[in-house]
């Protein structure tokens, strides 16, 4: 199979159905945002050693949001065999946030993204993540869109940001907090 079809040429590309629609479609960007928070995941992969189980965790994660994309590149009302998403997806944020919280000083101010690369890339993907969020919602005024699908957008970026402050944490970067002018 060739990665080239050329039928995208023209600015249309297919859903899983079959029927084409506009690269422009607010469902392709929906799956689009996703896509590009897989990939900033990989990169806060790169920077996972082996051991801490920090690296099995990012690729599961992006084992979902595949399964997330798979669902948005679904043409509305057909049936089609994807993977799902399950409730216990979100727990396991939610449990790694929790082991995260256990260790981690109290925030008591915003804090600024950096300190590290590997930081700053958590940041960025959370921020993309908080995107990718964004489009489901408006994706879902129009459309189908599983609300498992929200809340684990919802739940990812607070986990990212959580997982930016114990990277901090375990690189000894400062975690600056915000201050605002008066």
């Amino acid at each position: 199979m060739k990665i080239y079809t050329k039928t995208g040429d023209k600015g249309s590309t297919s859903l899983l159905g079959g029927s084409r629609v506009s690269k422009a479609n607010i469902r392709i960007e929906t799956y689009g945002t996703v896509d590009e928070l897989n990939s900033f995941i990989g990169l806060l992969r790169d920077f996972s050693s082996e051991d801490t189980g920090r690296k099995q965790l990012l690729i599961a994660i992006q084992e979902r949001l595949f399964t997330i994309g798979s669902a948005l590149a679904a043409e509305p009302g057909k049936s089609f065999s994807i993977p799902d998403l399950r409730d216990s997806d979100i727990q396991l944020l939610e449990d790694e946030m929790d082991k995260m919280d256990e260790v981690l000083p109290p925030l008591k101010n915003f804090v600024l993204p950096g300190g590290h690369q590997a930081v700053s890339y958590c940041h960025l993907a959370r921020t993309v993540c908080r995107r990718a969020e964004r489009r489901c919602i408006e994706l879902a005024e129009h459309e189908e869109v599983s609300e498992l699908v929200i809340k684990y957008l919802n739940r990812l970026s607070d986990f990212l940001f959580m997982l930016a402050r114990k990277i901090s944490q375990e690189t000894g970067a400062e975690e600056i907090p915000w201050k605002p002018r008066n």
